[in-house]
């Protein structure tokens, strides 16, 4: 068993019972609110020398029953310390608890990795449980640019994460194909469209998509139509161009995923809502609810009188499930407004059955997370789903030391493709991850195209190609030690340097980190996690160069060698499943 698992499994038994003895000589009703499972955090130690693993659960029960951190902390150190694995406990600052686990317990972890074994720690967390993941759904209206590469790899990830650990994905895509912003789609088509016909260069107004991404479309109705289309009236040759430029659009964004390795089961198309009459049904049903009334919205903030006009009409009680106003249903000409899809769109996804559903948006749909969670709320009344909306923030291109502003409206953006045309695919999905989805990113072409520590991809692939090049050599010229090795004969024993206990400790911590990973859905942990190994492994591989007793290889003694192959193989197994995870290619050669 994993040495993080069996602790925390030892911790959470000696917690009870403290927790059940402070309860029993104390007032009871004062704990009637206390939830006896205090979730127990483990932390690795940030210096070796001192400890290997921290919890600071004793300072966690002392707030919620009012006692004594320290003597509680003790009172841990004192239940545990029989333990045959734990050689030491001590208590620092205001109640941590640290302990420091035997040698052999660490080495032994070697054979469980080199056995794969390992993956059983995570292969069950999900518990077959289902999952819908939302991520991208950019309007169809242009390519994609650098930005939409965030939310499309971190969902992307996320869904691999959550299939590894045992849910059952679905990866969806909500296509937007139906609106005003598709409507102007089909009229900067038309222009580029009459341009194919005539020759003349398009004069693009304001408001419009002035790209020329959208030359090729216009191109492909000129040969298609010919000049048929300007005979016909606006309505007619618009709702002609709308499919045309929506499925080639569509087709372009599936195209740019698919260069950086992200897919979907799902692509949902919103106008389908419209036209199977589903939408009437869903605002009948929160009608029957009493959630929907005739009324009108208060001036918006930071919107001129002069340009506003409160008129009655169909609204949501949002407010009542924590939004900050009450949601309009339908727009002025009476036909259903975006979020009366956005709520037929969700009674779907709830009528699928899924036991988690998550909406992952980009920094600009922040506004939206309170109505979705209202939305939700109010149809799913039984409490049947658990929601779960991220925000991924803005990625900054920064290209010779200067931010590049990017828009779809003004035809100025970097796209995907511009980016994994520069760079290649591992790259953009690694540096995606290397920061937590709600922080900021700075994207630095020039860096990112190093071979060095500042091109992390590059690192930790080295990593894997450096410990692959141990294995080689020695089966060139340490043949002893080698079947030592490969017959699973090593002693582990003999790894007993500080620097190979650090990296058998990062190596053993991988589940334990998964773990966290997948429950708060942070893939992004695992990249993280990547590098730290990556670093150790580059250490102690450089430390050869200042002392021979550190090399991999010692040709004068084969167990040590063995056991040493032992370890190299085990990072380039977690090396490869946390590769494997992101999406990212192991290489051999560099």
């Amino acid at each position: 068993m994993n040495i993080y698992k069996r602790l925390k499994q030892d911790i959470d038994v000696v917690a009870t019972s403290i927790i059940n003895k402070l309860k029993s000589t104390s007032d009871s009703k004062k704990f009637d609110s206390l939830n006896d499972t205090i979730p127990i955090v483990l932390e690795s130690s940030k210096d070796v020398n001192s400890y290997d693993i921290s919890t600071n659960i004793a300072m966690l029960i002392a707030k919620k029953m009012n006692q004594n951190s320290i003597t509680l902390a003790n009172l841990f150190k004192k239940k545990l310390s029989h333990y045959p694995y734990i050689a030491n406990i001590t208590i620092a600052g205001p109640g941590f608890i640290n302990f420091v686990i035997l040698q052999e317990e660490w080495t032994n972890y070697l054979a469980i990795i080199l056995d794969g074994s390992y993956r059983k720690e995570y292969s069950s967390i999900g518990n077959n449980k289902k999952v819908n993941i939302e991520y991208v759904s950019a309007n169809p209206t242009g390519p994609l640019h650098i930005g939409h590469a965030r939310a499309a790899v971190y969902g992307d990830v996320l869904a691999t994460l959550l299939q590894c650990t045992g849910y059952q994905v679905t990866r969806e895509y909500y296509v937007n194909d139906t609106g005003v912003q598709i409507d102007n789609l089909a009229k900067s088509v038309y222009l580029r469209y009459k341009q194919a016909i005539t020759g003349q260069a398009a004069d693009i107004p304001k408001g419009l998509y002035p790209g020329e991404y959208l030359i090729s479309v216009g191109t492909k109705l000129a040969e298609e139509y010919g000049d048929k289309l300007l005979t016909l009236s606006e309505p007619e040759y618009l709702n002609i161009i709308k499919d045309v430029a929506v499925n080639n659009l569509l087709q372009s964004i599936k195209a740019d995923l698919a260069l950086i390795g992200v897919r979907h089961d799902v692509f949902f198309s919103e106008k389908k809502l419209h036209d199977s009459n589903v939408i009437s049904k869903v605002i009948d049903l929160l009608s029957v609810k009493k959630l929907v009334y005739t009324g009108k919205l208060s001036q918006p903030k930071g919107q001129s009188s002069d340009n506003w006009q409160p008129r009655s009409q169909l609204l949501f009680k949002s407010t009542i499930f924590g939004d900050d106003q009450d949601r309009p249903l339908q727009k002025e000409d009476g036909s259903w407004s975006y979020f009366a899809s956005d709520v037929a769109y969700a009674d779907n996804k709830i009528k699928r059955g899924f036991d988690y559903v998550i909406f992952i948006l980009g920094a600009d749909h922040i506004g939206y997370v309170s109505r979705i969670k209202a939305i939700i709320q109010a149809l799913d009344s039984n409490k049947e789903v658990t929601l779960d909306i991220k925000i991924c923030q803005l990625v900054k291109l920064i290209e010779d030391g200067v931010a590049v502003k990017m828009s779809k409206r003004s035809g100025s953006f970097t796209t995907i493709r511009d980016v994994y045309e520069t760079v290649g695919k591992d790259v953009i999905r690694f540096f995606m991850l290397t920061r937590k989805n709600n922080a900021v990113l700075d994207f630095d072409l020039v860096k990112l195209q190093e071979q060095s520590r500042d091109n992390p991809v590059f690192y930790v692939q080295y990593a894997y190609v450096r410990a692959g090049s141990i294995l080689r050599k020695a089966q060139d010229n340490a043949n002893i030690a080698y079947e030592i090795f490969s017959t699973n004969k090593s002693d582990f024993s003999l790894l007993s340097t500080k620097e190979e206990l650090n990296l058998i400790k990062i190596l053993a911590i991988w589940s334990h980190m998964l773990d966290g990973a997948v429950k708060n859905f942070e893939p992004h942990r695992i990249a993280i996690y990547l590098q730290k190994l990556a670093a150790e492994f580059h250490a102690l591989w450089n430390l050869k160069s200042h002392d021979l007793d550190y090399r991999f290889i010692v040709l004068n003694d084969d167990n040590l060698t063995a056991a040493r192959l032992a370890l190299a193989t085990a990072v380039r197994e977690i090396i490869r499943e946390g590769l494997k995870i992101i999406g990212i290619t192991c290489v051999e050669v560099m």
